[in-house]
């Protein structure tokens, strides 16, 4: 990867990257409530689970194809796949997430102006844009390539849910890198089968999940917004 590549990926998948994904656990501090999620063992098989049988089914095959679409400008398969990303967002909860992360992101690369005029008209035609379609749009103006900005985003998903774990379990500091170091070989394997699953065996079915978000919209006491 040439060096500006890389150093606009480092940028972009930074959880210091300004459009608030830090607010939000993705239904894990209503694990947390319930005692799901309770210590160390606990948290890490939650984001395992999460990451094999939510993300890397759905989300990350998701994104993969539109970082295909952005950067080949194929407008129809620009705007399937984010309609279908957010028609899957099934609670008020998930869908909110994603929809102000995906405006904030749009934001903020209309802000930093790297976007030529056809990217920058695509992106504001749409009444909702949502956070995979932001990143991918990003990763295609900046030419970085599709296999490394999807294991930074999957990194990136995964370090925020240690994050949370780290504040809310509690989990130490070292802990929490302990477990983000043993999760890299299974981000790699995420990463490898959002590349190649076919579009008819791609799932987004988390019943336990969908209900657990919903729970939270409820969850008397909360630190996130999801």
């Amino acid at each position: 990867m040439q060096a500006s590549a890389l150093l606009n990926l480092l940028q972009f998948a930074s959880p210091a990257l300004p459009i608030g994904a830090y607010s939000y656990s993705q239904g894990l501090e209503a694990a947390l409530e319930n005692g799901t999620v309770h210590n160390a063992p606990t948290a890490r098989a939650w984001i395992l689970r999460h990451l094999h049988e939510v993300v890397a089914q759905w989300e990350a095959p998701i994104a993969w194809r539109l970082m295909q679409a952005w950067t080949n400008r194929d407008w129809q398969g620009v705007d399937d796949w984010s309609e279908r990303f957010i028609a899957s967002r099934d609670s008020a909860e998930f869908r909110a997430e994603t929809i102000q992360m995906g405006y904030s992101l749009t934001k903020l690369l209309a802000e930093l102006d790297i976007l030529d005029a056809e990217a920058k008209a695509r992106l504001q035609r749409e009444p909702e844009v949502a956070l995979p379609t932001a990143f991918a749009c990003a990763v295609a103006a900046l030419k970085i390539p599709h296999d490394a900005a999807l294991l930074a985003m999957l990194f990136a998903w995964a370090e925020n849910q240690v994050l949370v774990c780290v504040k809310s379990v509690p989990l130490g500091q070292v802990a929490g890198q302990r477990m983000l170091l043993s999760l890299r070989e299974d981000i790699e394997t995420a990463a490898r089968y959002a590349q190649s699953v076919q579009d008819d065996a791609m799932c987004n079915w988390a019943p336990g999940l969908s209900l657990l978000s919903m729970q939270h919209e409820v969850q008397y006491s909360r630190l996130y917004r999801s």
